[in-house]
């Protein structure tokens, strides 16, 4: 027996691409799309975070704005006190009192990485922390939208996974303070 074909309802799909005529009912937006940094109160809490190149471990927080202050508490309170900081241009790391390198991420004078000493290797870049944000993008995305309230639940859990980078029996036990039983072997 054959399924009736699927027909598809226009009514929802919307014109793409189709001015809207009336300026007093603009279209729906989706998400909260507004330019700029956003804040707890304007319901897009910056999630601010720090990650060691050599090591991979991070350290991830949702805040309340991302001011310069809250910025210098986070890297302080996560970095040795020798850390060099590699960030984009943004003036909120300029408070931060740690030797920085910045990459310029502007139209007209773009760069990704550089190499300040001339050895070939590009050393000041902020690419490790651009793919933490990615993977934590990818992580929340099928959650389909995660209320301020319990984003930093869902921040910890990520941070948790991006660090352990592999789960073993031993570690299961010492989370859920399971002893080892016996000791099987020949």
């Amino acid at each position: 027996m054959r399924r009736p074909r699927r027909t598809r309802c226009t009514r929802t799909r919307g014109k793409k691409g189709v001015p809207h005529p009336a300026p007093g009912d603009p279209p729906r937006r989706r998400a909260n799309k507004r330019r700029g940094h956003g804040t707890f109160a304007t319901d897009r809490p910056p999630v601010a975070g720090v990650v060691g190149r050599d090591t991979g471990e991070a350290r991830l927080e949702v805040l309340r704005s991302a001011t310069a202050a809250e910025l210098e508490e986070l890297v302080h309170g996560h970095t040795a006190a020798g850390a060099v900081l590699s960030t984009d241009e943004w003036s909120g790391y300029d408070r931060v009192d740690r030797e920085r390198h910045a990459c310029r991420h502007t139209p007209g004078a773009r760069e990704w990485a550089r190499d300040d000493d001339g050895d070939g290797v590009r050393e000041v870049h902020n690419n490790t922390c651009e793919g933490l944000w990615t993977g934590l993008r990818n992580f929340l995305r099928p959650f389909r939208g995660v209320s301020k309230w319990h984003l930093d639940g869902y921040v910890a859990v990520f941070q948790w996974a991006h660090t352990v980078k592999r789960v073993v029996a031993a570690f299961i036990q010492a989370l859920f303070g399971i002893r080892p039983s016996t000791e099987l072997g020949p």
